[in-house]
């Protein structure tokens, strides 16, 4: 009894097999997307950092007036 408790149905083996790549790889994207969002914030606190200096906001306030203007 022992062998038949041991042996896996070929359909079962097929799935297994089909789905082997998949689980091994698993939270792989979920760790790419973690990345992805700790740099997107870094880069957007960069960027909230120059624009609030004073030089930056009147140059861009200069560059929309002026386009405008036209």
């Amino acid at each position: 009894m022992a062998g038949v408790a041991g042996r896996v149905p070929a359909g079962l083996r097929r799935a297994r097999a089909r789905f082997a790549g998949t689980t091994r790889d698993a939270g792989l994207a979920t760790a790419e997307y973690a990345v992805v969002m700790i740099a997107a914030v870094g880069f957007a606190g960069l960027l909230v950092v120059i624009l609030r200096s004073a030089e930056i906001r009147e140059t861009l306030t200069n560059l929309v007036r002026d386009a405008l203007s036209v």
